[in-house]
């Protein structure tokens, strides 16, 4: 394995990639030098041509998003696989183009939505997926925090609210089918700090996210409800609770009437708890090795991508963007 991106993410990639059995990490490489230290006995390359010429098998691009396509080609042309961080690139046309490469060299593409390896939301999809919600009929997300100084090139739709799309097509099992949505400028950046937006997907289910890293309230949250009840999953602690629709009458009508279905049992799952990034580059290795993945292909990437750009366009224009 090679790494290019020795930032916020590539140092923790740089540690996981060393404890993951079948990887060894062989080469790194960051234009900007090992500011965190994670090269160890490791020289720190300059830029991707060099990684290639390392003779790496595989490769892990942490590197910031506009510089993903030019990075993604040629890795693809050196037919070296990849997993890239999220989001696949900086515009759906560039996500097509690195889909398409590695797609046409015969390559092992992957983007890298850790999200998806959440313990809770694992768990939400398996049970969603075993009918323990009979029809799900919402989802709705809330991701919101103090601003990451780490981001440099994109606003909150494309560094946050990408997760939010990812996820919730994933748990859904489905495409999304419109989108519409509002944006704030509030931090003197010119991206997009604050987001919320509304949609449907193909299959019916409504959708709604809340994004933003200007709130001192750190909230990760993913709501599935249906015809059985509700889950919740809280990402920054990885607990999934589930609250039942109800079969005890209340004989207080206004609370009857108040609350449309009655409040059953409320359980929260002891579940496993591991990694999500370990989890994330052990089903990367599983796909190089030909093994069944949960691994995020560069289709749905590409699908992501189109979501967060119809949420800006949808803001732009204050209209609803079908997809």
């Amino acid at each position: 394995m090679g790494l290019i991106g020795l930032g916020a993410m590539g140092r923790h990639h740089a540690r996981v990639i060393r404890e993951v059995e079948g990887m060894e990490l062989v080469a790194v490489a960051d234009a900007q030098g090992d500011k965190h230290g994670v090269a160890r006995e490791l020289e720190v390359l300059p830029d991707v041509a060099a990684l290639i010429g390392e003779g790496i098998d595989a490769a892990m691009v942490a590197v910031p998003t506009y510089l993903h396509e030019q990075v993604a080609l040629e890795l693809a042309g050196a037919g070296v696989h990849a997993m890239i961080e999220k989001p696949i690139a900086a515009t759906v046309a560039e996500g097509e183009a690195v889909a398409a490469a590695f797609a046409d060299a015969g390559l092992v593409g992957c983007v890298g939505y850790v999200e998806r390896c959440n313990p809770a939301l694992l768990e939400m999809r398996h049970r969603i997926e075993a009918g323990e919600l009979g029809d799900v009929y919402q989802i709705t997300t809330s991701r919101q925090g103090p601003f990451p100084a780490r981001i440099a090139d994109v606003g909150v739709v494309k560094d946050l609210a990408t997760h939010d799309v990812d996820l919730t097509s994933w748990i859904a099992q489905s495409p999304y089918a419109m989108v519409s949505a509002q944006v704030t400028h509030r931090s003197g950046r010119e991206h997009e700090d604050m987001m919320v937006a509304s949609g449907r997907l193909a299959n019916g289910i409504i959708v709604n996210h809340i994004v933003n890293w200007l709130s001192p309230l750190k909230v990760r949250e993913t709501v599935a409800t249906g015809e059985k009840g509700s889950f919740v999953a809280n990402t920054l602690s990885g607990d999934l609770t589930y609250v039942a629709n109800g079969d005890v009458r209340s004989d207080w009508d206004r609370v009857t009437v108040f609350r449309g279905v009655s409040e059953g049992d409320s359980i929260r799952y002891a579940i496993a708890k591991r990694e999500p990034l370990r989890v994330e580059q052990e089903n990367f290795r599983d796909r190089l090795w030909g093994r069944e993945s949960e691994s995020v292909s560069m289709s749905e990437g590409v699908h992501a991508l189109k979501v967060v750009e119809a949420v800006l366009e949808s803001a732009a224009s204050g209209t609803t963007v079908g997809l």
